[in-house]
């Protein structure tokens, strides 16, 4: 380990990003707490989460179905916040026990090992929003968007405003997970195509238990898991923008408690790229000791609250179609945009670095 002035591409890239040295001691500090070191916060929310699905599920007959759906979303969508926690090493070191801890596909649409690799490739910060690169991010290249159909693009339009991404985004999510299993298939994919077996085989054993106490496989696809799906979007609808920054890529939203609790503080979203092994209870933390600072990190890339994207996109669509920052040869390759260095402090290791300084 060790502090240097780097680029912030290449300090985003690598490792932990640190504001400065007292930030880094401070979080050592903290993490040498017993019930932080212990992951203790992270523990009881697997096990709240787990026990609430399930109980809701086993007493599924004996509950009123207009108010148990709702709560049956809440936990499906909280058990995806749960599995984003178990993809960042919480709350255990080992991959392996991490993977079965989120194994079980109660959020129905992919398998855990195909989210866990997919959102590490998106945590590459210096291709963040990339349309080509960064597997979650809503840019096109102009060369995709000038070959699109004009309904596709309608669709588009439609699919970036607010209520357009919680209807019309998971179902192209959906879409395009199918597809990549598909084409897993015809390439003889077959570690990928383990995980879809695996996956598969569970999922069919966890609709027929449901379907023993009440809620039809159907039922649960459209009523609960899409639902769910569509609830993480309200997070992720304005997560990102096109920046020539890295760091100002990722928003810094002031949610409500009950958002902040359901997501996990990822509303703090720059905070979470920037120390990508912090755990969920550490982020706001560390957001309001050095609040000032990360918002002008970001840019001024800062959200009052999900209402106000509600408010505000909620029939006018957001301009994210044709990446800004990424034009076209004439061949149609794309170019990377060269983004000038920033001097920083920075610690760059792996992931969880600063759990391995604490122990």
């Amino acid at each position: 380990m060790h502090d240097s002035a780097t680029s912030s591409d290449d300090a985003i890239k690598d490792g932990p990003f640190y504001l400065h040295a007292g930030q880094r001691a401070d979080i050592k500090r903290r993490s040498q707490v017993w019930w932080w070191r212990l992951e203790i916060p992270t523990w009881i929310l697997g096990f709240v989460v787990y026990s609430g699905w399930f109980l809701l599920v086993i007493h599924w007959q004996q509950l009123n179905h207009w108010l148990a759906a709702p709560l049956l979303v809440i936990f499906t969508t909280w058990y995806l916040s749960w599995q984003h926690e178990l993809i960042h090493g919480h709350p255990t070191r080992w991959e392996r026990v991490n993977q079965l801890l989120g194994t079980l596909p109660i959020a129905v649409w992919y398998p855990y090992g195909l989210y866990r690799d997919s959102h590490l490739q998106h945590h590459r910060n210096e291709r963040l929003t990339h349309p080509e690169e960064d597997p979650e991010s809503y840019y096109f290249s102009e060369a995709h968007w000038q070959h699109s159909s004009a309904w596709f693009i309608r669709l588009i339009k439609i699919r970036n405003t607010f209520f357009g991404r919680l209807l019309i985004a998971p179902a192209l999510d959906i879409i395009a997970t199918v597809k990549g299993a598909l084409q897993a298939v015809v390439k003889r994919d077959y570690p990928a195509i383990a995980m879809w077996g695996i996956h598969l085989v569970l999922l069919v054993a966890l609709l027929a238990w449901v379907q023993q106490h009440g809620i039809s496989a159907v039922y649960y696809l459209l009523v609960i898991s899409y639902p769910a799906l569509s609830l993480t979007k309200v997070r992720s609808f304005y997560e990102h923008r096109a920046a020539e920054a890295p760091e100002a890529r990722s928003t810094l939203t002031e949610a409500g408690i009950g958002w902040r609790l359901l997501f996990l503080n990822l509303n703090y979203h720059l905070v979470h790229h920037d120390l990508p092994g912090l755990p969920w209870y550490g982020l706001p933390q560390v957001y309001q000791a050095d609040k000032e600072a990360y918002q002008q990190r970001s840019q001024g890339y800062v959200v009052e609250g999900y209402q106000t994207l509600m408010q505000q996109y909620a029939a006018t669509p957001l301009d994210v179609e044709i990446h800004p920052f990424y034009p076209e040869r004439p061949g149609g390759d794309t170019v990377t945009v060269q983004l000038e260095p920033s001097s920083i402090t920075s610690d760059v290791g792996h992931d969880y670095a600063y759990q391995n300084e604490s122990s």
